[in-house]
């Protein structure tokens, strides 16, 4: 068994942003609930020599919430994970607790590098801040600005991936997609990544599942997307799971897919470990279990 990816879970299911179109709430809670889990250390280590042992390169730090919400234990899981000395390690969020500054402070940035944190992966529908309030914190009266919050993270000594959730009225055409390409390029962006909201094929929430429905992209803009990046870039990878990576004018662009899985395939997408012990290879089916 081949795999990509070691996901690991952080956090309860607790968030700071109220995405309409939220993964989390489609898929199965697998009992996190809204206070922090204890991890179990014991399969984690199991998991983690298991990833190491499948050939896993990179380490990704994601949540069913927002995984910065708990600052201490992403420090506690990086520390367990540093002795595998995988090559890239990875964290997914929407940003706001590392603009903020609050509860993530400089100072938890600076000692998760030290521990091998590489990549921070910024969650965003657009590259304007008004366009990412109006998605993440309707309520809110004003939200981050993406260069400064890159800004300061390249300072730090992390790279930087926009990881862009494509939506009706946002980033929903090629030309938005070159846009976004070239706001990246500026601002020295080092991935890419672009994918349409998906629902699994079984939604845990029907009100989520309407508006994924309502507000995702039809198979004919993705095509259109992927034959303006075939004409105007250049194909430089290719992903198990079918994602593709371009060179468009210097930036790389990867089109992606959320939720994959190909069961005649012995490759699987990625390994993930919950807080509870119990390590899947999917995130839609409970049944895609490992330990």
């Amino acid at each position: 068994m081949r795999i990509q990816t070691f996901t690991i879970v952080a956090g309860s299911e607790a968030c700071n942003a109220h995405c309409p179109y939220c993964v989390s709430r489609m898929t199965p809670d697998y009992d996190l609930g809204a206070k922090l889990p204890e991890a179990n250390w014991r399969n984690f280590r199991l998991g983690c020599q298991f990833a190491k042992d499948s050939g896993v390169s990179t380490v990704l730090f994601t949540g069913k919430g927002e995984p910065t919400l708990f600052p201490q234990q992403l420090t506690a899981f990086l520390k367990q994970v540093q002795p595998f000395a995988f090559p890239f390690v990875e964290l997914q969020t929407n940003g706001i607790a590392l603009a903020n500054k609050h509860p993530v402070s400089e100072q938890h940035l600076r000692e998760w590098y030290g521990l091998g944190l590489s990549m921070i992966a910024l969650s965003i529908v657009h590259w304007r801040a008004g366009r990412n309030r109006e998605i993440f914190q309707p309520e809110a009266r004003e939200y981050f600005a993406l260069p400064t919050l890159i800004e300061y993270l390249h300072k730090l000594g992390f790279s930087v991936r926009l990881s862009c959730m494509m939506l009706r009225g946002y980033v929903d055409s090629p030309q938005a997609v070159a846009d976004l390409a070239s706001f990246a390029r500026e601002s020295r962006v080092e991935q890419l990544t672009v994918r349409a909201i998906e629902k699994p094929h079984k939604s845990e929430d029907d009100a989520v599942a309407r508006w994924v429905g309502e507000h995702g992209l039809p198979p004919e803009t993705i095509r259109q997307m992927r034959d303006f990046l075939d004409t105007e870039g250049s194909r430089v990878m290719e992903l198990a799971h079918g994602a593709v990576v371009y060179d468009l004018r210097g930036q790389n662009v990867c089109l992606s897919t959320c939720l994959t899985i190909d069961p005649g395939d012995e490759r699987i997408r990625q390994l993930i470990f919950f807080p509870d012990g119990h390590l899947r290879y999917d995130w839609q089916y409970p049944g895609a279990i490992l330990l």
